[in-house]
């Protein structure tokens, strides 16, 4: 039976009401009813209807949201109210600062500070947004722009499912937030465009931005943006306080981060800070810091603004994991198996929470690609608990007294005449005296460092002054020490002295794997001497392998394989482990990892700080269930493990697509 224009036209307005329902249930809420078919069955609905009768169509339909004609350009929309940008404060200092200037400005108002309390919100990373409404109908939507003037998005943001186009109240108002891109979404869009072979976009916030621009509603639509809605800038009788407004907006049908809290000072707004910091990288949202403003909407109105941002409130910035400094010198380091690494010595500067004066520069050919030079202003990168990376030079800052770095052909800490050569076939320089002083003090340094003999109590400055005062100069000589050779050195006690001793005889024996990394092999770090215990299962075994049995070993390479060969080779270092054996006893306990068994042939990357077991302990699980552990991230990584405050290990998991556990994950993965 044919229906009535009234009984379409209800049906019609019935739809446009229960997709509205489930928007807010799905983009809201977070707590959908119906599937996701379900619910494009019902937009695929709307659409016909609207083809077959026109006139029901409105500018608000909840079909706007899945795109309409492409646009030539945008119009300027001025703002009803100036939008502003918070000053930013990046410690408890600068924000006790800031708390003291307006509390001088309420006081000289006759103002009570000891009754202020403060709203704090998460720091969205996207674009800022300002909607318009109209009798509770969304009418435009506009970008920051200068301030006073920004682009009018409309069509765009009418495509964004959790941006109401019709609020739960009858109201005018114009509303602040943020839109931005999950980090999902921004993988997906990667993913295809790089399939497509199509550039990469840099990060989700300025791919969210450069969609919002985009002249065709259709392609913003199915970028999936999404938004937090967090200020209201104009409404009559509004609320009294930032957290009314807050709940005022997600009762009109707003999507506001559910993340904010009232403090009564600041020491709880710092526990809301740190609280914060070590959450954020979980979130499937940018967040780089908090908000802090002033509860009460009077107050803040006394408090006014500067030339250029609110007094009310502040930004209180996460640490910052890049930064720029001036490269003050280049100096070169001779590392324990005589590889030169150049090193940039930078004006201090913070970066991701502390305080940093050098970069690693790697070798002459990154400072060849990069066109590092003494006087450059560099933009650095933290890269977890290392030393930062130089990531880009900014050229144009450029005066004319920066020179190109030439690698010297002499070095003095080389020892002998301090000749040094690039090695073949790498990008690397090493020391042509293999036995010079501070190359020594790197080999004792990682001799008795936590991944080889882990004698407790025994640091690098202790080495340093036994080398210095000729105590040692072999490896075993460490094994032979008395406390009278000790005891006459400044410093040391009879009772320091006995707890070292007690130290050093405790590490005597040790496994075969780590015995392998202890001795400084060329390219035999911490997995590739698991490998060749495994393999071998015995020192003899490995000292008496020829080059073809050492290069079959998967995960062993040419490189790697020749080095170990000849090594054990050379009669200098045959002497020595013989002299080691004499004091030491190795364990063939090692570590297997078949590849049978249930991590075998997966790779874990560890980063930040787990509560419940060590790395260490960590790494020792993974391998006992056949996995094995890499210090980066790539492709091949099969997991990241993320602690507290896990670092650019997990952002670089997240671009890579690689699965990430938290420590709850990651024991449930080991079966504890």
């Amino acid at each position: 039976m044919a229906q009535s224009t009234a009984q379409i036209k209800k049906r019609f307005e019935k739809l446009q009401s229960l997709i509205r329902y489930h928007q807010d249930l799905y983009h809201t809420k977070d707590a959908p009813e119906i599937s996701d078919e379900a619910y494009d069955s019902l937009i695929r609905e709307i659409h016909v209807l609207e083809e077959k009768y026109p006139e029901l169509k409105s500018k608000n339909s909840v079909s706007e949201r899945v795109g309409g004609a492409p646009l030539q350009s945008f119009k300027k929309s001025k703002h009803k109210v100036r939008q502003w940008s918070f000053d930013n404060v990046f410690n408890f200092d600068e924000l006790t600062k800031w708390e003291e200037k307006i509390k001088r400005i309420l006081e000289k108002a006759g103002i009570n500070t000891k009754e202020i309390k403060y709203t704090c919100e998460l720091k969205i990373d996207g674009l800022k947004a300002v909607l318009t409404y109209e009798n509770g109908n969304f009418v435009t939507g506009a970008t920051r722009g200068d301030g006073v003037v920004g682009e009018d998005v409309s069509h765009n943001l009418k495509t964004i499912l959790s941006i109401p186009l019709r609020l739960a109240e009858k109201i005018d108002i114009v509303v602040v937030g943020e839109i931005w891109m999950s980090h999902k979404e921004f993988q997906r869009i990667n993913k295809e465009r790089e399939k497509k072979g199509e550039p990469l976009y840099m990060n989700p916030r300025n791919s969210g931005a450069g969609t919002i621009r985009q002249l065709d509603p259709q392609a913003v639509a199915e970028r999936n943006l999404k938004t937090f809605i967090y200020d209201i800038d104009l409404m009559d009788n509004g609320p009294e306080t930032q957290e009314e407004e807050l709940k005022l907006l997600k009762n009109l049908g707003f999507n506001v981060n559910p993340n904010y809290k009232v403090c009564k000072n600041l020491e709880e707004v710092e526990n809301f800070y740190r609280k914060f910091l070590k959450k954020s990288e979980k979130f499937d949202y940018g967040v780089d810091g908090i908000v802090v403003k002033v509860n009460d909407i009077r107050t803040q109105s006394i408090l006014g603004y500067t030339g250029k941002s609110p007094r009310f409130g502040v930004a209180y910035k996460f640490p910052a994991e890049e930064a720029t400094s001036v490269i003050e010198d280049i100096v070169l380091q001779v590392g324990r198996t005589g590889v030169i690494t150049p090193v940039a010595q930078l004006k201090p500067v913070l970066v991701d929470g502390s305080t940093v004066s050098r970069a690693t520069l790697h070798n002459e050919d990154e400072i060849k690609r990069l066109d590092v030079r003494i006087g450059d202003t560099v933009i650095l990168q933290k890269a977890g608990d290392i030393i930062p990376d130089i990531v880009k030079v900014l050229t144009e800052l450029r005066d004319g007294s920066q020179k190109p770095y030439i690698f010297p052909k002499k070095i003095s800490a080389c020892g002998g005449d301090g000749s040094i050569k690039r090695i073949p076939g790498q990008a690397s320089w090493r020391c042509l005296n293999k036995n010079s002083f501070e190359q020594n003090k790197r080999k004792f340094h990682y001799f008795v460092g936590k991944y080889a003999f882990n004698i407790d109590g025994l640091g690098q400055q202790i080495i340093d002054k036994f080398l210095e005062f000729n105590l040692i100069s072999n490896f075993d000589d460490i094994f032979t020490l008395r406390s009278g050779d000790i005891l006459p050195l400044e410093g040391f006690k009879e009772k320091s002295v006995k707890n070292l001793l007690e130290a050093i005889e405790k590490a005597k024996e040790i496994n075969l794997s780590r015995f392998l990394v202890s001795l400084s092999i060329d390219h035999v770090g911490e997995e590739t001497a698991i490998d060749l215990a495994n393999h071998f299962g015995s020192l003899e075994k490995i000292r008496k392998a020829s080059l073809e049995e050492t290069d079959s070993i998967t995960g062993v390479g040419d490189v790697v394989s020749k080095s170990v060969y000849e090594w054990f080779r050379n009669k200098e270092n045959s002497k020595l482990v013989d002299r080691l054996l004499k004091h030491i006893k190795i364990s063939h306990l090692d570590v297997r990892r078949p590849s049978g068994e249930k991590f075998g042939g997966k790779t874990f990357v560890l980063t930040g700080t787990l509560s419940l077991m060590s790395r260490d302990e960590a790494k020792e699980k993974i391998r006992a269930l056949g996995g094995g552990v890499s210090s980066s991230v790539s492709k091949e990584t099969d997991y990241v493990v993320a602690g507290e405050n896990a670092g650019s290990k997990f952002k670089q998991a997240k671009k890579l697509n690689v699965e990430v556990l938290d420590e709850s994950g990651f024991r449930k993965l080991l079966g504890l």
